[in-house]
């Protein structure tokens, strides 16, 4: 049987139909052009939204970068050498937990009550699985236990005595309280208790935050796709300075701080975590682009123009054919980002900072 092809031009699209035994065929030269541009691997990293790296010295912030920098190639040869997005997002956060520069882990914030309380989660976009901790003390890298109660429970999050029990019978490392404790942050915690006193966190006291005692607010968080398709997301945070004891923020909450699907993107916040529940911000990144047909950029922007406040924090994502946001309505966000093609780059402000190569 003779076959007639014909073509018809409109917009982006190109229709092919072919006319054989009845059948008809179509494609769209977006998503095959989409398809061709799609990266074998990319991951995006942030450690804080918060100040200005102005504010410090040029030292302390050649520190940060490298730490960014050490971070990223961790993250990118796990990817590079065909390791998974989860495993990547994980080992990425526990290094950032084990550098004192950053709010999570060892340099947590001090609490209200002089203590460390420290949050994290992780998901797998491929399944939806999911775990989170909020509140441990003695666990020395968060982010692992919460890999555990994702694949070890039924449940997706442990807080509180709970979660160190948890800690213990898996066996984790752990550590005293006091392990979490550095100079920088007990110097800031008797800063913003000296400016407001004990009562910080009550809902009139003026908007004194972190950065105000000049601090980079050092959340930290890692997305990732890795060669198979798969994204996935990890945050943690010792939270916010002089937090009322038993605060939990975005971080640990699947959705607000965190989220994952492999159909749209993964992503990771860093800021006022009451702002990201109240806004479900990580959802909300995936659900326009899912129901809007926004690009990640484009979700992201909208978010942190028309959402969330000026100064509310930041918000890392990677879409599901490697494209990356890094956004921030800071004074600054370190953040740093690499990807098949070649990208790879480790950023403070959006007028870079001189830094050694």
């Amino acid at each position: 049987m003779k076959t007639l092809t014909i073509v018809f031009s409109f917009g982006l699209f190109v229709l092919v139909s072919s006319f054989a035994d009845g059948q008809i065929s179509s494609k769209s030269v977006e998503e095959k052009q989409g398809n061709e541009a799609k990266m074998k691997y990319a991951i995006a990293i942030h450690g804080g939204a918060g100040s200005s790296p102005k504010r410090f010295s040029d030292e302390n912030n050649q520190k940060r970068h490298d730490a960014m920098k050490k971070a990223l190639e961790i993250g990118t040869e796990i990817l590079k050498t065909g390791g998974t997005s989860l495993d990547a997002v994980e080992k990425v956060v526990r290094f950032l937990e084990d550098d004192s520069q950053f709010n999570a882990g060892v340099g947590a914030v001090f609490n209200a009550a002089g203590s460390h309380e420290l949050d994290a989660s992780i998901m797998d976009g491929e399944t939806s699985a999911c775990g989170a901790v909020a509140g441990v003390t003695t666990a020395k890298n968060p982010i692992s236990l919460a890999r555990l109660v994702m694949t070890e429970t039924r449940h997706v999050l442990l807080s509180g005595p709970g979660a160190d029990a948890f800690a213990k019978q898996m066996k984790v490392d752990l550590v005293e309280p006091s392990h979490f404790d550095t100079p920088a942050t007990l110097k800031k915690w008797n800063a913003m208790r000296a400016k407001v006193g004990e009562t910080s966190w009550k809902k009139d006291t003026p908007k004194i935050y972190d950065m105000d005692t000049g601090s980079y607010m050092g959340t930290v968080g890692c997305v990732a796709l890795d060669e198979h398709g798969n994204l996935a997301a990890a945050t943690s945070t010792g939270g916010l300075t002089n937090k009322k004891f038993g605060r939990i923020g975005d971080s640990p909450i699947v959705g607000a701080g965190t989220f994952a699907d492999n159909k749209t993107c993964a992503v990771s916040c860093t800021g006022i975590g009451e702002q990201f529940i109240r806004h479900a911000v990580a959802y909300d990144v995936a659900a326009q682009m899912k129901y809007r047909g926004y690009s990640v950029e484009k979700s992201v922007k909208d978010i942190l123009d028309n959402r969330l406040n000026k100064g509310d924090g930041g918000i890392i994502a990677v879409a599901h054919d490697g494209s990356i946001s890094m956004e921030f309505n800071t004074d600054g966000m370190a953040r740093a980002a690499a990807d098949s093609s070649g990208r790879f780059e480790v950023k403070w402000v959006d007028d870079p900072v001189k830094m050694k190569k």
